[in-house]
């Protein structure tokens, strides 16, 4: 494959806009919010400061955060994607040891890695609904670690929240019953003071679950043929070409400038001459990546966070905040060998070549309906219950005046009953920063956003949003199991410097 555009822009360090980047929405004034008490020491309320003490707690976190821009190297195309090997329960058992080991991301070196059942990442774990699982999970990591289950419908003691803390050696079995539909979905650790960290040496995997839908629809589902996860990462490494998180940590997220797509450096994609589907997943601790084609041709969603949007939507970029994932589907019949094609980031760095295998074809129609999702109108009748309010940056953020406290519970909600939880991130001096917003243990609806219907590929189910500065979203929440679950936002050095609370399921 010829990459003539790699010849130019190899030469010219791209840049895409962090988790943490400017936002330029702008909101009305902010109704009073209850369960608030922003005059206690925890959680006094620094919307009131002046911009030179934005400015000095901005540096102090090491780059100015609201407008901070970090260039991500392109990918040469030099190395094959690594596909995550596929695993079933077998006798309705998983079994998911975190590890540690090292791993040759870059050729002759070894560098020292975490994992899942081996020692970078983890494998694809495929359930379908209505099955009763076991994921049989044991720690043997030399640090306490959790197993958290990001998006999966489960009971707040196996949602693998800080509480359910495994130290080395550890085991334990998490029992449920698979009770949603199709989705993409993911697994990463959730101890409370070292998430980052884990996440950014490789604990990460992802779950699907399949249901008769799905089975029957028309869509590319070969696994690593026509279908295909793409876990993007981006890492900073030492010149030993080793990970140093506590060297490149950064209160308001750690960025780095070297791409992994499941941890493999430079990759590149060989796929047939058809319709491909990609489930993207933002692994990153706080990057935004922004999807595009560099021919510039669209592409159609398929799937948000939970599951299948009604229709595929006809799109020419998404982003993704860290945390979500979409399914797309990428038309290649039109492309030959000898087509420049690759996956590119917003500003233009080269994220995923492609190559064209012409003897790999399959002329399928795309199913048109693939869901009936809807908010209904006693969901958009309902009165708010629950708001909360994010603010800050660095080590000084908070959700409600309040940073987390593993003792406190700072909401109750009634299982089996649909809440609206309204979401405002307000804008601090220097404008704000973008928090993408998570909750455990569920999947809601994006009721409204600033008053206004979402856009049409936010209207399915969603565990994960990204809210800009300035910007209010209702959601429809309601769970179907008993517990305590946290929510926060999903930069993960956000979360850890304690932008973060606990809602009760009773």
């Amino acid at each position: 494959m010829k990459f003539n555009f790699l010849v130019t822009t190899l030469l010219i360090s791209s840049v895409i806009i962090a988790g943490c980047s400017a936002a330029s929405s702008e909101s009305g004034e902010h109704e009073a919010m209850d369960h608030v008490n922003m005059t206690n020491m925890e959680g006094m309320d620094h919307s009131n400061m002046t911009d030179e003490e934005i400015e000095e707690m901005d540096m102090e976190n090491g780059h100015a955060s609201h407008t901070n821009l970090v260039a991500l190297n392109n990918s040469t195309g030099e190395n094959e994607l690594a596909i995550p090997q596929l695993i079933e329960p077998k006798d309705g058992v998983v079994t998911i040891n975190a590890q540690q080991g090292t791993t040759e991301i870059f050729k002759g070196v070894q560098s020292q890695t975490f994992g899942y059942n081996g020692s970078f990442l983890g494998p694809v774990i495929r359930v379908n609904e209505g099955e009763t699982v076991i994921f049989r999970t044991k720690n043997e990591l030399a640090e306490p670690t959790t197993f958290h289950w990001h998006g999966v419908d489960i009971s707040g003691e196996g949602d693998g929240g800080p509480h359910q803390l495994l130290g080395p050696g550890a085991m334990e079995d998490v029992k449920f019953t698979v009770s949603q539909g199709a989705s993409t979905l993911w697994f990463h650790p959730h101890p409370e003071g070292s998430t980052a960290e884990q996440v950014y040496k490789g604990l990460a995997g992802l779950i699907y679950v399949e249901d008769n839908n799905s089975k029957n629809l028309n869509l590319p589902k070969e696994y690593g043929v026509n279908d295909f996860p793409l876990v993007f990462q981006d890492r900073e490494f030492t010149v030993e070409k080793q990970f140093d998180y506590q060297a490149v940590r950064n209160d308001d997220g750690t960025i780095g400038n070297t791409l992994l797509v499941n941890g493999t450096i430079n990759p590149k994609l060989t796929i047939g001459k058809e319709k491909v589907r990609l489930r993207l997943l933002n692994g990153a601790n706080a990057r935004n990546y922004t999807f595009k084609l560099n021919t510039e041709d669209k592409f159609q969603q398929i799937a948000s966070d939970g599951g299948f949007l009604n229709s595929p939507i006809e799109m020419s970029k998404i982003t993704l905040a860290p945390g979500e994932r979409a399914e797309i589907i990428v038309d290649f019949s039109k492309y030959d060998s000898e087509s420049d094609i690759a996956l590119l980031n917003e500003d233009d760095a080269i994220l995923l070549p492609f190559i064209i295998d012409e003897q790999k074809t399959n002329p399928l129609e795309i199913s048109t309906s693939l869901n009936d999702f809807a908010v209904t109108d006693e969901e958009r009748n309902l009165s708010v219950t629950k708001k909360l309010e994010l603010f800050g940056m660095g080590k000084m953020v908070y959700i409600n005046g309040k940073q987390f406290d593993m003792n406190r519970l700072d909401f109750s909600q009634k299982q089996g009953e649909t809440e609206i939880w309204e979401i405002y991130n307000k804008p601090d001096a220097m404008g704000g920063m973008i928090h993408p917003f998570h909750i455990h243990g569920t999947q809601f609806k994006v009721v409204l956003i600033d008053g206004n219907e979402p856009p049409v590929n936010l209207q399915g189910w969603k565990d994960t949003i990204s809210i800009e500065a300035g910007q209010t979203v209702k959601l429809a929440v309601k769970f179907n199991n008993k517990g305590i679950y946290m929510f926060h936002c999903h930069i993960l050095e956000h979360e850890e410097n304690g932008m973060m609370g606990q809602v009760e399921v009773i």
